[in-house]
């Protein structure tokens, strides 16, 4: 199961289970478009067929949520970095 956190456009921004051990980052997926975003500091760890501006947008919407995701992720794993 990989909870969501946040709806945006067609973009869904989510958590995978078995992360714990990796610094905070988010996963957002568009279709079969994939990229995963550290979010200290806010920067793209991978992607897949995201095009580059669409990657800007990305790191935008992560900057305007940072908090909103932070909060999720040590909610979720309370003694991750």
């Amino acid at each position: 199961m990989s909870p969501t956190v946040l709806r945006e456009g067609p973009f869904r921004f989510f958590f995978f289970l078995n992360e714990r051990g990796e610094p905070s980052h988010v996963h957002v997926v568009d279709g079969r478009k994939t990229a995963k975003l550290w979010l200290r500091p806010v920067s793209v760890a991978s992607s897949r067929h995201f095009a580059a501006h669409e990657l800007t947008e990305l790191l935008g919407i992560v900057r305007l949520h940072q908090t909103e995701f932070e909060e999720a992720w040590h909610g979720r794993f309370p003694s991750a970095s």
